[in-house]
């Protein structure tokens, strides 16, 4: 007698589900290459501009200002001072620095705020909406943790949050470990939210009951069990909360807060075009579209794996 094999239809698992849902989303499956492609670029852009020095972002050249894209370098310059090619592939601004150089070396920044930023916030977020969800009926000075968690989040809601920033960033030393920081430090309400509401409906479930019966320790069900099973709405906002990273660095470096110079970013790159909008246009042009492209490639990533991650939107 043979052992019985599992039938080959049988149902597929919740995240092997979401994959397949995810998969035939085109728009956001194009928005995933795209943040992939990014990433690669920003990993290479790093080796590039820091440890081989091949490209140099900070490297002046006046006699080779405002070349427009794809511009032979000029034969004077040191070959030291010459881009890779003898080529400026996307062109120079008004120092001579290379704007391709800058760009990439902008993605690697851009990429690094996002989601060291976004993962300070769910830090956060996740420990304070687990405290909320699963100990919220304790009481605190007569008043219960879960009211004074959700007052806290009210409180952070109603500032306005970029004022909040462009406050803290002009009180505290610029760098972009203060960004990443700061940004992180005022994201994470939605997180707490998101995490309280589903162990709220976790806990009272039947294996949260037998894991009780066994003796767990209580850290170990939240963190093991409960916390674990409500991500799936965590990761979209996470996915959704780094475009927001990105977007607000790029406009704290347009008005001069963000990172500090020389290091390159889409922010203080699209900043410094913009007295040369009409004899360099690309100045402008490159960066406030990098932007726009990653910011749109991230919320449709996240629109996508909100729909592929709840069994009530799938198609």
């Amino acid at each position: 007698m043979t052992p019985a094999t599992p039938s080959s239809g049988a149902a597929p698992g919740p995240w092997r589900a979401a994959w397949c849902a995810f998969r035939r989303d085109r728009l956001a499956l194009g928005a995933a290459g795209v943040l992939l492609l990014l990433v690669v670029t920003a990993i290479a852009g790093k080796a590039l501009t820091e440890g081989w020095a091949v490209l140099d972002p900070a490297t002046v050249r006046l006699a080779d200002r405002l070349r427009p894209p794809f511009a032979a370098a000029s034969t004077t310059l040191p070959v030291a001072a010459r881009p890779p090619l003898g080529l400026y592939l996307l062109g120079t601004d008004d120092l001579g620095r290379d704007v391709f150089a800058r760009m990439v070396q902008g993605a690697s920044v851009s990429l690094s705020v996002g989601f060291i930023a976004v993962g300070i916030s769910l830090v956060i977020g996740i420990g304070l909406g687990a405290i909320a969800g699963y100990y919220g009926h304790v009481r605190l000075l007569g008043v219960s943790v879960d009211s004074l968690i959700m007052r806290l989040v009210e409180v952070m809601l109603c500032f306005p949050t970029f004022f909040l920033l462009l406050a803290a960033v002009a009180l505290l030393p610029p760098s972009i470990y203060t960004i990443m920081a700061i940004i992180g430090a005022t994201s994470w309400m939605g997180t707490a939210r998101f995490v309280r509401a589903e162990l709220l409906s976790l806990r009272e479930r039947d294996f949260v009951l037998a894991a009780r019966c066994l003796g767990l320790p209580e850290w170990r069900l939240i963190f093991r069990h409960l916390v674990p099973n409500g991500l799936a709405p965590v990761f979209v906002a996470a996915t959704l909360g780094v475009a927001d990273a990105i977007l607000t660095e790029s406009a704290l470096s347009f008005l001069g807060f963000g990172v500090p110079p020389p290091a390159a970013t889409w922010g203080n790159i699209l900043a410094d075009g913009r007295s040369f909008l009409f004899d360099a246009p690309w100045l402008t042009y490159l960066p406030g579209l990098a932007i726009f492209v990653v910011v749109l490639a991230f919320n449709l990533a996240g629109e996508g794996l909100r729909e592929a991650t709840n069994p009530r939107l799938r198609g």
